[in-house]
């Protein structure tokens, strides 16, 4: 059971690991809630991030080990379809904001444009 009502972008996770104080104290208090929520692409966008060093994979890899990680599933799939032909957004950005519409979760992210025009959604931006 997801103990947050936030699902993290995977720009806030990577900002994190770059050491942003606003995106460090988010995580690091989602954590001590016991978990933080993510969708499976951003796990696979996250840990597939070209910019790792191999000691940062790792570290990465670590912290994904703190996540409650959300599914790809049917529901997911049909809500982000009609999200890419409704919003004209990215695949990544459609699965993601169909995690957050269909549990009821807010999405943390510093791309507040990617998920313009998406009826319903609630977006945080830590930076601001």
């Amino acid at each position: 059971m997801p103990t947050s009502e936030f699902l993290i972008d995977t720009n806030i996770l990577i900002y994190h690991t770059k050491g942003s104080q606003p995106t460090t104290d988010l995580i690091t208090n989602l954590i001590v809630q016991h978990s933080f929520n993510i969708s499976t692409l951003t796990k696979i966008e996250f840990l597939g991030w070209d910019k790792h060093t191999p000691d940062g994979f790792e570290k990465c890899n670590r912290l994904m080990e703190n996540a409650n990680i959300y599914s790809l599933d049917e529901n997911i799939a049909s809500k982000a379809i009609e999200l890419k032909r409704k919003a004209k957004i990215k695949l990544a950005d459609a699965v993601i904001a169909s995690t957050a519409l269909l549990n009821n979760l807010k999405i943390v992210t510093k791309n507040i444009d990617d998920f313009k025009g998406i009826e319903g959604l609630e977006l945080v931006n830590p930076f601001k």
